[in-house]
């Protein structure tokens, strides 16, 4: 191909564009770091931040001793920190991100306790033959049910307005 450009023929995407998005999603890392960093430093919380890529979004993670703070009842708290820090780095790159933030490995230990919930309801859409419907969840909770959901082979949909919008798992 011209111009520098090469193609991967396994998934026809320009070696370049992959390269640019790695980079882009790099560079969200970093300008979420910062911040983070930042508001860290106003609070005088101590912790440490750790970027990632994870798929096709930054993750960054701030670990610590006292930062429940920062996680708040169900997660509120982070759910707004995330958006924050969402919009930190869109008013730099200009780009929209999906920012992956997890704080005290809460989101990680969470995901580990919905994937068992999905795995239950599954069992029981199974068992019953009727629907499961789940309690209310955020996007990201909802996300990981529907893949557990989605892997064990069953449907799932998501119904009710936010912030009582919930999972319905349908039996097979």
């Amino acid at each position: 191909m011209s111009d520098g450009m090469q193609n991967n023929e396994a998934t026809g995407e320009s070696t370049d564009s992959a390269a640019d998005r790695l980079k882009a999603l790099e560079a969200e890392s970093d300008i979420a770091a910062d911040y983070l960093e930042e508001l860290l430093d106003i609070a005088d919380l101590d912790g440490d931040i750790d970027m990632d890529i994870d798929g096709d979004r930054a993750a960054v993670s701030i670990v610590g001793a006292e930062l429940n703070n920062l996680v708040g009842e169900n997660g509120k708290v982070l759910e707004a920190l995330q958006e924050l820090t969402r919009l930190a780095v869109y008013r730099e790159t200009g780009e929209r991100s999906r920012l992956m933030l997890d704080v005290s490995n809460y989101r990680a230990n969470r995901k580990a306790e919905l994937e068992e919930v999905g795995r239950k309801a599954v069992e029981e859409a199974k068992a019953t033959g009727t629907p499961v419907r789940l309690d209310a969840m955020t996007p990201f909770e909802r996300k990981v049910v529907h893949d557990v959901v989605a892997a064990a082979g069953l449907t799932s949909e998501s119904e009710g307005e936010e912030p009582r919008r919930r999972v319905v798992v349908q039996p097979s």
